[in-house]
C-alpha cells in the first residue's frame, strides 16, 4: 500500500489528535522520567515478550520513552528492530542498543538502510491517544494500522501516559486495536 493510499483524515481525529498531544505536552519531563520507568517495568512483565523480534519506536517530541524496554529485552537476548518508512510503508530493520541510527523522516531516527528488514513478533506502538477497547489516534498516516494488519499473528502493546485516555477513539474499518495499552498506572487488556 502506498502514502497515496493512506485513509483520508478525519476532521473528528485530528481535533482529538490536537487535543491529546497538546496535554502530553505539557506533562511535566521530571514525571514522565518516571512515569517511564513505570511502563518499563509493567511491559516487561507482559507474556508477549517470550520471543523476538520485538520492535519499538524512537521516540520524538513528549512520546513514552521505550529505549529502556528495548535495553531490557536485549540483555535477555530477544532480537530488536526498529521502524522505517519507505515508499510509504512501514518497514523493519534489525537494530540494537547503542547501534547507529539516521534520521528517518517525519522526526524520527531509524536504523541504517543496510540492516536486515526482520518481521516482528512483537509491536511497541506510541500513542496519541487511546481507549480501553485498544483503538488508538497516532500522527494520522495509518502506517501502524497497515503494518498490524500485514504482519497479523503478532502482539502489540501500545505505550503511554494516563492522560492521553480518552472514552472513545472514532475506529474506522482500516483502525485496528491493539492488544495491552500499558501506562504509568496500569495495564489494559484489550478486547
Amino acid at each position: 500500500m502506498t502514502e497515496a493510499a493512506s485513509p483520508a483524515p478525519s476532521p473528528r481525529k485530528a481535533a482529538l489528535r490536537a487535543e491529546a498531544l497538546a496535554r502530553r505536552d505539557a506533562l511535566e519531563l521530571d514525571d514522565r522520567l518516571i512515569w517511564d520507568e513505570a511502563i518499563t517495568e509493567r511491559v516487561l512483565a507482559l507474556p508477549a515478550f517470550s520471543q523476538g523480534p520485538v520492535s519499538a519506536y524512537w521516540p520524538m517530541r513528549s512520546e513514552a520513552d521505550p529505549r529502556p524496554i528495548l535495553e531490557a529485552l536485549h540483555e535477555r537476548g530477544l532480537p530488536l528492530c526498529l521502524p522505517a518508512i519507505v515508499d510509504g510503508r512501514m518497514h523493519f530493520r534489525r537494530w540494537a542498543p547503542w547501534e547507529p541510527i539516521v534520521p528517518g523522516g517525519f522526526g524520527t531516527l531509524v536504523p541504517q538502510s543496510s540492516e536486515a528488514e526482520v518481521r516482528p513478533a512483537v509491536l511497541i506502538v506510541p500513542l496519541a491517544a487511546f481507549d480501553r477497547r485498544g483503538f488508538r489516534i497516532g500522527y494520522g498516516k495509518g502506517y501502524y494500522d497497515r503494518a498490524i494488519a500485514e504482519l497479523r499473528p503478532l502482539a502489540t502493546v501500545g505505550i503511554g501516559y494516563a492522560a492521553q485516555e480518552i472514552l472513545a477513539v472514532p475506529d474506522e474499518p482500516h483502525d485496528r486495536s491493539l492488544d495491552w495499552i500499558v501506562t504509568e498506572k496500569e495495564t489494559i487488556r484489550c478486547a
